[in-house]
């Protein structure tokens, strides 16, 4: 399995240009609204036309500006998720399945019989989208996709307009659902639960360019740059500037006693709110922060602090910690936090 895309698509006010290629199963586009995902998932379906440039899935050019070919929709063999699942409201679930097959009735609705039974319909097949639950309906848009034998499974974000519970519940769904799925799965959100529970691989969009890709878990660990650390959930972030003994993050008025790997341009430092400790690192190369002027807010199973390391910090840090984890009392508050080196992410611009 292999997708390479390298397309350039001008809209005026956005300017979408990115190149990137996987042999991953399953991979994430993560970006803030209006960076280009649904824009390079339409392109991928051939629903868009790139203004120049080449897409290729398993060896089969789908397009290629130079050689001036741009597939149809329907000899691609790329399925397309949509937020709302876009079935036809006046169809069947039956007739919704078998609406993109051709060939004798009989093989037809055999082929429909088979999916209907895989993503467990059975009973449903007379009824309207109408009559449906929203878990019924995607899998019905999912088994409308498949009985198509798709290469490629494009998601647009689709739990979007879900509230939490259902959200996780049809995430769940979906992943049992295409886990003996071959082919290849690309999900774009802006939401980094989901692409980190999804996706294998992840690709991170900044204003139509490629920002970062690399593995998931990987990324989280290590963004290396602003972009990545911000939509991955970095919520403390800090320019810094070169000093004598390490770097100097202004906004927080400290030094830390961090040297630059070799040949990274450091512009910011960034800090994952959960990962300090109210205990010292018995290994004494662990970060002191003070905790000044604190503000606590509740949440129902952890405290988020927003504290001041100094009195001269213009900005603040946040903690967040579990209530199980917490031994000071509502009220009460530990006087520093402790941070590993390693927790402390070096990031270019």
């Amino acid at each position: 399995m292999s997708i390479e895309v390298l397309i350039k698509k001008d809209l005026g006010a956005f300017k979408l240009n990115i190149a990137f290629q996987s042999d991953s199963r399953r991979i994430g586009i993560l970006g803030a609204s209006g960076c280009g995902k649904s824009l390079t998932l339409k392109s991928i379906a051939g629903i868009e036309r790139p203004d120049e440039g080449r897409i290729v899935v398993n060896g089969k050019t789908l397009f290629d500006s130079l050689e001036r070919m741009n597939l149809k929709p329907q000899l691609r063999k790329v399925g397309y998720l949509f937020q709302n699942y876009a079935l036809f409201p006046t169809m069947t679930v039956e007739q919704n399945i078998a609406a993109g097959l051709t060939g004798k009735r009989g093989e037809i609705m055999q082929r429909v019989g088979g999916i209907v039974e895989q993503f467990h319909l059975n009973g449903l097949e007379k009824r309207l989208p109408g009559e449906l639950s929203g878990g019924q309906q995607q899998r019905v848009a999912l088994a409308r996709m498949l009985v198509c034998e798709p290469e490629v499974i494009l998601l647009d974000e689709p739990f979007s307009a879900l509230d939490v519970y259902l959200r996780d519940q049809m995430q769940r769904n979906l992943m049992e659902m295409l886990e003996t799925y071959p082919g290849i799965v690309i999900l774009v959100s802006h939401n980094r639960d989901e692409v980190y529970r999804m996706s294998e691989e992840m690709i991170v969009l900044k204003q139509g360019r490629l920002a970062g890709q690399g593995n998931t878990k990987w990324l989280f660990d290590e963004p290396g740059n602003i972009t990545i650390a911000r939509l991955t959930g970095c919520k403390n972030i800090a320019k810094v500037r070169p000093v004598d003994f390490g770097i100097y993050a202004e906004e927080w008025d400290m030094v830390l006693p961090i040297q630059g790997k070799a040949g990274m341009d450091i512009q910011a430092v960034a800090i994952r709110a959960h990962q300090f400790s109210m205990h010292k690192a018995e290994d004494k190369e662990g970060l002191v922060f003070s905790v000044l002027e604190p503000v606590v807010t509740e949440d129902l199973f952890e405290y988020n602090i927003s504290f001041k390391t100094s009195i001269h910090a213009s900005g603040r840090v946040d903690w967040k910690v579990s209530k199980d984890a917490w031994q000071y009392g509502r009220d009460k508050m530990p006087e520093r936090l402790y941070l590993k080196k390693s927790d402390l992410h070096l990031l270019t611009e």
